[in-house]
């Protein structure tokens, strides 16, 4: 578990009891495969959108955020309209895509890399929400309502964060061989 479910829902207990019997299931080859490939194309696309915008010189997300609709408009224009705020923000951007990227990629801290990938992508998603009525400048790739990309990969992080790939492939698995864990 990346969280204690007890403390985040503490009325769920079925749905406490129903994921820890999930953590003592045996998982077929494939499911682990498939489990372990979803990790590392999260990854990938964390990685690539991070480092385009590294090695693009003078990207900023300025533009985006300005055109942010929804409730947390205020606050993403604010952020655009104040120069050290946008550089910080942009620096954070573009180095935590990288990091959350290589992290999912190599299987080391993927728990804390895919809850700080679910922040960001909430970010991403109320600056943009897929909601009724809002237009972009930056066409969206298909027609969304309510759950677009970033909420997909959300829940696809969730379902990472979720499962031990990192114990099963990945560099957490040789510190806990090293360990004799």
């Amino acid at each position: 578990r990346c969280f204690k479910m007890e403390e985040l829902l503490p009325d769920a207990s079925f749905l406490y009891f129903c994921l820890a019997i999930g953590f003592r299931m045996n998982y077929s080859n494939r499911q682990t495969i498939a489990l372990i490939a979803l990790r590392i194309a999260l990854g990938w696309h964390f990685l690539y959108e991070g480092l385009t915008k590294i090695f693009q010189p003078g990207w900023t997300s300025s533009t985006y955020l300005m055109d942010s609709k929804g409730f947390l408009s205020g606050f993403y224009t604010w952020i655009a309209s104040h120069p050290s705020v946008l550089s910080a923000a942009d620096f954070l951007n573009e180095w935590g895509l990288t990091l959350i990227g290589l992290s999912l990629i190599l299987g080391l801290l993927t728990r804390i890399s895919t809850i700080a990938g679910m922040l960001l992508l909430l970010f991403y998603y109320f600056s943009h929400p897929a909601w009724i009525g809002f237009e972009y400048i930056f066409p969206s790739e298909g027609a969304y309502f309510i759950v677009n990309k970033n909420i997909i990969e959300i829940f696809a992080l969730l379902v990472i964060c979720s499962f031990p790939t990192d114990k099963i492939l990945g560099v957490e698995r040789l510190i806990k061989r090293r360990k004799g864990i």
